[in-house]
């Protein structure tokens, strides 16, 4: 039985971490099929963004340490790295939808996604060096880059937690819902970017993450060669066209 299940409807996947008896926490084999479902959202066309959740009460407990005791191996993956997404996410657009706690590697995985939509009991953290560790699953290299830098190492450098209502005043969170519907909420927003053109969007979410490498000087010029490839794309005649007709475009992703 799967530890993971994906559901595809509308353009939208929503991928399932499977697995409440253990919090949902990620082994060597939960790791390849979060990355096997990572794989999937990225080559089908007939997806355009994904959700990505927990069963029950929790988002994820990270790590699977009962797994790990017992054999030793860690779940990491050999094309997405850990948990099968921290090093290499999707190329589409990918939505956390967070009930519960993501506290260490479940807050990584969080933090791998694009947009994260919280339920209000929600809870972040890092708690990695109160357990003589290093969040090295992307929490010390990604929350620098989407918190304030000092906000960010007070996080990781204490360990505590903060609630879903202080991610979203420090711009974690996009947005916050009632207990139980954060699935539903991170859907509405799913449904807004699957509505845009697809080629515009993956574009876009590339060139988002590649430019906080690029200095201005240089930004300009590294972009133009996909930019220039989406104005030219049916999809952009196509948009042209859907506004003067004034009627919805029919995307093709070409």
């Amino acid at each position: 039985m799967s530890t993971v299940r994906m559901d595809v409807s509308d353009g939208i996947a929503v991928i399932l971490l499977d697995r409440p008896e253990v919090r949902n926490a990620v082994d060597r084999p939960t790791a390849e099929a979060i990355s096997a479902a990572m794989d999937e959202l990225d080559n089908r066309a007939d997806i355009r963004v994904g959700i990505l959740t927990g069963a029950g009460r929790i988002f994820s407990a990270g790590m699977d340490l009962k797994a790990f005791s017992a054999t030793g191996e860690r779940p990491v993956t050999k094309n997405r790295g850990g948990f099968g997404i921290v090093e290499t996410p999707p190329a589409k657009p990918l939505i956390a939808a967070v009930e519960g706690r993501a506290l260490g590697g479940g807050f990584e995985i969080a933090l791998a996604c694009d947009l994260i939509v919280a339920a209000e009991d929600a809870w972040f953290g890092l708690p990695e060096v109160k357990r003589g560790l290093v969040a090295a699953a992307g929490g010390v290299l990604r929350l620098p880059r989407r918190i304030p830098r000092s906000v960010a190492m007070e996080l990781i450098l204490t360990g505590e937690p903060v609630n879903a209502a202080r991610a979203q005043e420090l711009g974690l969170v996009n947005k916050v819902a009632p207990p139980g519907t954060a699935l539903a909420e991170a859907r509405t927003l799913a449904t807004a970017i699957a509505a845009n053109a697809p080629l515009a969007v993956r574009t876009a979410k590339l060139l988002a993450d590649r430019s906080a490498d690029w200095s201005t000087h240089e930004a300009f010029e590294l972009q133009a060669p996909y930019t220039d490839a989406v104005r030219s794309s049916n999809d952009a005649a196509e948009g042209a066209r859907a506004f003067v007709e004034k009627r919805a475009p029919l995307w093709t992703g070409t």
